[in-house]
């Protein structure tokens, strides 16, 4: 019996401690220019993570499916423990759990302190763009240019001169399938393509508005109808990054172990190209005025300082 307690506490302590685990990674993850991949760096856990991941595969999930057959029960079960779900569902709802905490606080400081949290978010970017350039070889041609590519092509869609095709539906899958893809990747915050792409404002409020929905519904405040709007656009952003998951992910972790410096030197251009996308939003609101201006600088300043601190704790960031 005490054997088995002791199994048991060991059981639940691994649990909490991955729940943990997605906690700081959704957190990074749902600020731009922290990322996620990174963290899990960090604290030790990416190699298990991106095993995880990349066992997620529809054939396991039909082994899974099919357990119900006698027969089939053994390899039901090997499929489960090759997809490494005890470790992925504590994790996942740990990030769910952050991103939710966070969601909330973005769309309330959206709306009453644009600039701040704007302003806050570009210093982030460009610093992590700092740091993780810092980090990588610019050695040859081939790597400036692969840098260039990425900031080129990210200040164009912040500028809106490139337009992703689509909108609505086909829009927020896109932005599910980019976003979720680049949470595993070290260096690259999902966060920071939601901004990019013009949704991280309407996303966070979105969710924001689902889970008070259902809050209200459990209450008996609610209605079915005041869930179901947010709640398709969460729906349809879910299914886009599991798709991204799936595909995505794997492609840029292919071009990683193939080219691995060119294709980071691509992707913290993306980062270094990304700066000027929360101004965007501050644009909306306000004109830029001098006040403006120096406010935007200052809370910018505090976002570098932010994140050139936790560069210097980390001991450095290494994008992989």
């Amino acid at each position: 019996m005490g054997y088995n307690l002791e199994s048991w506490a060991v059981d639940r302590l691994e649990l909490l401690r991955t729940y943990a685990y997605g906690l700081c990674m959704g957190t990074a993850d749902a600020l731009p220019g922290v990322s996620g991949g990174t963290v899990a760096l960090l604290l030790g856990f990416y190699g298990r993570l991106i095993a995880a991941i990349t066992a997620l595969t529809p054939g396991r999930a039909l082994d899974v499916l099919r357990g119900y057959r006698p027969a089939r029960r053994d390899r039901a079960r090997e499929a489960l423990l090759e997809m490494d779900l005890q470790f992925l569902l504590p994790l996942g709802v740990g990030m769910a759990t952050a991103v939710a905490l966070i969601a909330g606080s973005v769309s309330a400081l959206a709306e009453s302190h644009p600039v701040a949290l704007f302003g806050f978010f570009t210093g982030l970017i460009a610093a992590s763009a700092v740091v993780l350039f810092r980090s990588l070889p610019f050695s040859s041609a081939q790597h400036a240019v692969a840098a260039a590519t990425g900031t080129a092509v990210a200040a164009l869609v912040a500028s809106g001169v490139i337009e992703l095709p689509g909108s609505g539906a086909v829009l927020i899958l896109l932005s599910g399938a980019l976003s979720v893809s680049a949470m595993i990747l070290p260096g690259i915050s999902g966060s920071l393509i939601l901004i990019l792409l013009g949704q991280y404002v309407f996303l966070s409020g979105e969710l924001t508005a689902f889970l008070s929905s259902i809050g209200s519904l459990v209450s008996g405040a609610g209605s079915l109808e005041a869930v179901l709007e947010p709640g398709t656009t969460v729906v349809l952003f879910l299914l886009g990054g599991f798709v991204g998951l799936v595909t995505i992910a794997r492609v840029v972790r292919r071009a990683l172990d193939r080219r691995r410096e060119v294709t980071l030197l691509f992707l913290v251009g993306l980062i270094a190209g990304s700066v000027p996308a929360p101004l965007h939003n501050i644009g909306k609101t306000h004109a830029w005025t001098g006040d403006v201006v120096a406010l935007t600088v200052a809370w910018a300043v505090v976002g570098v300082v932010v994140l050139f601190g936790l560069d210097r704790l980390a001991g450095g960031f290494d994008p992989e």
